[in-house]
């Protein structure tokens, strides 16, 4: 797909590039226009957990191929960001990452991964907490921070998922991100901030935002405080509102933020069709001043049922009726103007001094003193990783997508390919169309609510996957 390095040395230009982002105070901010950014994401994890096979040569951002068919439809989406859970840094990733930079999309990263020695567990967690592991993390950093769409990496995805896990789980999960701060401020050319992805578990979700965001006394530029802070909630189900969801506590809760919030998933599917109206709020005035947007569960379809589009082994794939549900509430934004909103002009939010003070519920760590480096990894932290993964953009010879793709209603959507954006431009709707055939997102059809609970807040309630309702699993960045 690729133009050879000889090719390429004649003259071949690379596909324009997005802008990095930067973190100032609580919000992203494009440093060449000083434009906040407001994420409009998908969850991109095609065969979810078991789907991640580095032993057989793929992760998700690995097979080019794939890249650009999910990359065209996701222009059509309107979404500017992907998170991406599970990735090795033994594999080339130039080829996709270029394709979704060339589409105006930045990159949400997750550095854990479900298999042995690749996550923290949230058990023991002092014997997940070695130097092989922070290898391998500090690798995909060395894979991933060359890429201008690269926007975030996160150190721990649901880690902390009750109290019990809020007793040992956090003190680990603060010193990954200090760790992968340093690792990024030693050998990164450019700052990429480190946070947090946390479960929408009320009893232990401020405790975990105010034990990441804090600072230590003295030390407001702490490589231990977290850069970000993300949530995977599933409150807002079918036709809801900004109380009903309790979307509000959530805004009351974060309104003294120091780092940038956004929901890492959101999407619940406990009334069907999913209707998405959560996005006009989420991206409304009633939010946007302390939320950062947010990243829709999911792409690919799995046996959750949270799926945009059907991926099939072969490569083909059908568009599901979510897929333009989604797309037509995201169209109704305004997005001129949501991408031009400036920072506010008065005192920026300070980031609290870590105290025992801080932490509300009873069980929950309270004790800031983090582990220290294990053995063998403070020379991997100055020296850097070895081998070195490199990533970099390269020049991508055709656009067009290969395999068949069809609607909700069987009918083949013709011409598809990515439209490469120019220099320093996200993506947004009206980037990308294809013939919709009949599309039952306008047939009127109402939602059926399929469970009792279906407006009821936080975790293990409506609408969060199936792995999440359990004791999420035993490692960080496990995802479905």
């Amino acid at each position: 797909m690729i133009l050879q390095t000889a090719l390429l040395a004649l003259g071949a230009t690379l596909a324009a590039a997005v802008q990095p982002l930067e973190v100032k105070d609580n919000y992203f901010i494009n440093p060449k226009t000083g434009n906040r950014f407001q994420i409009i994401g998908v969850a991109y994890q095609p065969g979810g957990s078991a789907g991640y096979k580095p032993q057989e040569g793929y992760d998700p951002l690995s097979r080019p191929e794939h890249c650009l068919r999910d990359a065209a439809l996701m222009q059509v989406l309107g979404v500017n960001t992907i998170r991406v859970y599970n990735l090795s840094p033994d594999l080339n990733h130039d080829e996709c990452a270029s394709i979704f930079n060339a589409a105006g999309m930045y990159m949400v990263l997750d550095v854990n991964s479900p298999l042995v020695g690749e996550s923290l567990q949230n058990f023991n967690t002092w014997e997940s907490y070695y130097d092989t592991y922070l290898n391998r993390t500090f690798a995909v950093v060395e894979a991933f921070k060359d890429y201008p769409n690269t926007l975030a990496f996160f150190s721990g995805n649901e880690v902390i998922s009750d109290i019990p896990s809020g007793k040992v789980v956090p003190p680990y999960v603060r010193a990954v991100t200090r760790d992968l701060k340093n690792y990024i401020a030693k050998h990164s050319t450019r700052p990429i901030p480190v946070g947090y992805s946390a479960a929408d578990v009320r009893d232990v979700l401020f405790d975990s935002y105010n034990y990441f965001q804090c600072h230590e006394e003295g030390d407001e530029k702490d490589m231990s405080h977290g850069d970000l802070f993300a949530l995977n909630s599933y409150s807002w189900c079918g036709d809801s509102s900004f109380e009903k969801s309790t979307f509000d506590d959530l805004v009351e809760g974060f309104k003294e933020s120091s780092v940038p919030i956004f929901y890492s998933e959101y999407g619940c599917n406990e009334v069907t069709p999913r209707i998405f109206t959560e996005v006009g709020t989420i991206y409304g005035e009633e939010m946007t001043g302390v939320f950062s947007g947010g990243i829709v569960y999911e792409y690919v379809q799995e046996d959750n049922n949270y799926g945009l589009v059907d991926v099939k082994e072969d490569g083909t794939a059908k568009i599901l009726p979510d897929f333009y549900a989604f797309r037509d509430q995201v169209a109704k934004l305004d997005h001129k103007a949501l991408q031009s909103m400036k920072p506010p002009s008065g005192p920026a939010n300070k980031a609290p001094v870590c105290s025992p003070k801080l932490i509300k519920t009873k069980g929950f760590a309270n004790n800031f003193t983090l582990p220290v480096l294990p053995p063998n990894a403070p020379e991997i932290l100055e020296k850097g990783v070895k081998p070195k993964p490199v990533g970099k953009l390269v020049n991508i010879d055709s656009w067009k997508v290969t395999f068949k793709v069809t609607n909700p209603d069987g009918s083949t959507v013709s011409d598809l390919e990515v439209k490469p954006l120019s220099n320093d431009v996200t993506n947004q709707p009206g980037t990308n169309t294809v013939n919709e055939g009949d599309n039952p997102s306008k047939t009127g059809s109402s939602p059926s609510e399929s469970s009792s609970n279906a407006a009821v807040a936080g975790f293990g309630a409506a609408g969060a996957p199936a792995m999440a309702l359990g004791a999420f699993a035993f490692v960080a960045g496990l995802a479905l």
